[in-house]
């Protein structure tokens, strides 16, 4: 019986494959992303799935667009992470970062039983960063894969920015966020509820502040009952539109550098 003949993959989706196409298909340059959301209160306007829905949005996009040249694949998103800063309101799930540690390690294991060698954390939630931080090196030193940790958006208890009247305050369910799901999702959006919940004190701080040089612990309640930090009032469709073209240009970019990137580094 003749062999079968080569074929191109119908999707990028790992899911999606049968067994002989792992062999077939993945290579050493091969690149896996794993999306990473969470399941937690965005205040009374947003849904629980807000940080699951951009993470896979903007993976997804990007592998459809650059996939086929870089060699990328994307694995089904996780779901649940560490949201445990929302732990107060019923209906968030979140995993303890010792759990959460573990899936992942356990993701890069069974990514590393394939003939890829790069993994990419596509992190929808702020709360994650850390850990995911923590993961990359644990997975590298365990499992001898290159490990990467990117973001829809860096979020602005990190670094990144936020709308002008947030102060830089608009960590969660701020207008940014509101605008990316008035694109994405508007069915689960109810906009007749969105309130300015800025925290002005600290933001008047030089160092203890959101993405300021002295960091602190907080729960989501500490900032008062809605749950949610930022001013969402001004969101709309085509802000949202803007922000998710420019994550997925941005991630686009950054899969071509991961495809290139090497290690060791040796100059």
């Amino acid at each position: 019986m003749p062999d079968a003949p080569d074929r191109a993959p119908a999707s990028r989706r790992l899911d999606e494959l049968r067994a002989p196409d792992i062999d077939r298909l993945i290579t050493r340059d091969s690149v896996f992303v794993q999306p990473l959301g969470a399941i937690e209160q965005h205040g009374p306007h947003l849904p629980f799935n807000t940080d699951l829905l951009v993470a896979d949005r903007v993976a997804d996009a990007a592998v459809r667009r650059v996939g086929a040249e870089l060699d990328v694949w994307l694995l089904p998103p996780l779901a649940y992470t560490k949201s445990n800063e929302h732990a107060w309101s019923s209906g968030t799930i979140w995993l303890s970062a010792t759990t959460l540690l573990a899936v992942l390690d356990d993701i890069g294991r069974c990514v590393a039983m394939t003939d890829a060698r790069k993994l990419v954390f596509m992190n929808g939630h702020g709360g994650n960063s850390a850990l995911v931080g923590v993961a990359n090196r644990e997975i590298r030193l365990a499992h001898g894969l290159m490990t990467f940790l990117a973001h829809p958006g860096v979020p602005p208890d990190q670094g990144g920015e936020s709308g002008e009247s947030e102060l830089g305050m608009g960590i969660h369910g701020g207008i940014d966020e509101t605008s990316l799901m008035l694109h994405l999702a508007p069915e689960l959006v109810d906009m007749s509820t969105v309130t300015r919940n800025v925290p002005e004190s600290l933001a008047r701080n030089e160092h203890v502040r959101f993405g300021g040089k002295v960091g602190f612990g907080w729960l989501s309640n500490d900032f008062g009952p809605d749950g949610h930090i930022g001013d969402p009032t001004g969101a709309t469709a085509e802000r949202g539109r803007e922000i998710f073209d420019a994550a997925v240009d941005a991630f686009c970019a950054a899969l071509g550098e991961i495809s290139r990137f090497d290690l060791p580094i040796t100059s």
